[in-house]
């Protein structure tokens, strides 16, 4: 039941090429970083990415577009505070864009780790993003089908967690993290703090450990905005 390893290179070490993962954070609120710099230099390549955006400056999600392992992304907002590299990638045919509506992804999200297939919003009809899908009318009003969101990984951050993989999350970092603990095959969890098991009282466990494979213990974390700002480049 120990779901804590050594290192972070240990802890993505067999995502291969081709896998579908997803990373949590909006913008740089809970975006496991060091997770992210870890894949970089494990190199899998031709990766689907879900994600809320497509990555800003030349650290996390952006670096790793910008190596070329990244042939698809998933996400809501690909032009956020500085999205040079998707946007730069996007132009030249490097990378695929799937656009989807924000509550929508989160919805395809929790639907894949709930084991619902489909759903029906009200959200997109009439427009370019529900071309070729299903409509359905209730209650007078129309709907289009959305499908579940599932991957084989998900990276995320969280706050404190225990060996057994129960998660809390700090303020906003919260947000897509434990939905997308839930809708991966394998869900890799970097945490600021680990705690004995008992230390997070079960009233405040946000990701029940059930959810998670592995814990990789990164005292410190990097932030998105911070390291943008000192123009940082990775790797």
């Amino acid at each position: 039941m120990d779901k804590v390893v050594p290192s972070l290179t240990e802890a993505v070490g067999d995502i291969p090429d081709g896998a579908t993962v997803m990373i949590g954070g909006f913008g740089g609120s809970g975006a496991p970083i060091e997770l992210i710099h870890a894949l970089i230099d494990h190199g899998a390549k031709h990766l689907t990415v879900v994600n809320n955006n497509a990555g800003n400056g030349h650290v996390g999600l952006a670096a790793l577009i910008e190596q070329g392992q990244v042939d698809k992304i998933i996400c809501s907002f690909p032009r956020s505070a500085d999205p040079v590299v998707f946007n730069d990638a996007y132009k030249a045919g490097k990378i695929e864009l799937e656009l989807v509506p924000q509550g929508t992804l989160g919805e395809r999200i929790r639907a894949g780790g709930a084991g619902i297939p489909a759903f029906y919003t009200p959200t997109s009809v009439g427009t370019d993003l529900a071309q070729g899908k299903p409509t359905a009318a209730f209650d007078g009003r129309e709907y289009v089908q959305e499908r579940w969101l599932k991957a084989d990984y998900a990276l995320i951050k969280a706050q404190l967690g225990d060996a057994h993989g129960n998660l809390t999350y700090r303020m906003a970092a919260r947000n897509f993290n434990p939905l997308m603990a839930m809708a991966a095959t394998t869900t890799i969890v970097q945490v600021s703090q680990i705690v004995p098991l008992g230390g997070i009282d079960p009233e405040n466990v946000v990701t029940p450990g059930i959810f998670v494979d592995r814990v990789v213990h990164v005292g410190a974390p990097q932030q998105e905005e911070v390291l943008n700002r000192a123009e940082a480049v990775y790797p």
